[in-house]
């Protein structure tokens, strides 16, 4: 009975191994180097907004005809929705000092104020470019300085490198997006 169970125990762990592997990768944040003064104590970062492909878990990528590929062999490790707003947070955290956490609100105390990014472009370009377009909104609880702004960066990468290229230029792109938050709407 055991060596029946052995033999196809090996045959399942050989059968899933001849549908070939699926890659995951994950975004690893870059170091900060910078520190911003915001005006605000508290910040939440709301759940962001992705286009359709961009919150795919396929990693995507924009051929010089306007078409986008993938592959189901090369994932994101995690959520892009969830990954970016906590990498979003963690680097505003990170470059501010301040209390700023991706929702639901772990605190006690209301936030002084809460932060929407709605992406209209995340995307990595065959030719070695990762950009992100769209806009963020900073609502203010007592409802004065509230504001909003646009955004069109990009970080380039190798694509050479593959899919871990394309994930450390991701990680790069939201640390410049934050940098760019911070000074442009939490100041």
């Amino acid at each position: 009975m055991n060596v029946v169970k052995n033999i196809l125990g090996l045959g399942l762990v050989l059968a899933l191994t001849a549908c070939g592997t699926t890659d995951r990768f994950a975004v690893d944040s870059p170091q900060v180097t910078e520190k911003i003064n915001i005006r605000f104590s508290a910040v939440e970062v709301r759940d962001v907004s992705l286009p359709t492909y961009a919150a795919d878990d396929e990693i995507h990528i924009l051929k010089s005809n306007g078409t986008m590929i993938s592959s189901a062999d090369q994932l994101w490790a995690d959520s892009p929705e969830r990954a970016v707003a906590l990498e979003l947070s963690e680097n505003l955290s990170r470059l501010t000092g301040r209390r700023i956490a991706s929702e639901p609100w772990p605190f006690e105390a209301y936030p002084d104020a809460r932060l929407e990014v709605r992406f209209s472009k995340l995307i990595a370009s065959e030719a070695g470019q990762f950009n992100a377009s769209g806009q963020y909104f900073v609502a203010v609880m007592n409802g004065t300085q509230e504001r909003s702004g646009l955004f069109d960066l990009s970080v380039p990468f190798d694509p050479k490198g593959g899919a871990a290229n394309i994930a450390a230029a991701r990680g790069q792109l939201i640390l410049d997006l934050a940098s760019f938050i911070a000074r442009n709407g939490l100041k």
